[in-house]
């Protein structure tokens, strides 16, 4: 698939960029390049290969998910001008 002027500035358009008449037909070849590739890229026969999470063969590390730290709520909450209920109150800011 290729672009011509008209796609591109509309392209252009859609996507709020400026683009000057000098730059539209470097654009253009830009587009219609990276929409080749595309087209090279689907073309590839891909029937034998499953898919991958990652490239690499890796697996994550894992840790026990036990508490490490104890509660300090209320030290952190006594310093505060105004709590209820374990919640901090603030101004209310929108109408």
């Amino acid at each position: 698939m290729s672009f011509d002027r008209t796609d591109v500035e509309k392209i252009a358009h859609l996507a709020r960029i400026a683009l000057t008449d000098d730059e539209i037909p470097a654009t253009t070849a830009k587009l219609s390049g990276i929409l080749g590739l595309i087209d090279k890229m689907q073309a590839v026969d891909t029937r034998g290969v499953t898919p991958l999470a990652h490239p690499l063969e890796t697996t994550q590390r894992l840790r026990p998910d036990t508490v490490t730290e104890s509660n300090q709520r209320d030290a952190y909450q006594a310093i505060a001008p105004a709590t209820e209920a374990g919640l901090y109150l603030v101004p209310k800011v929108i109408e």
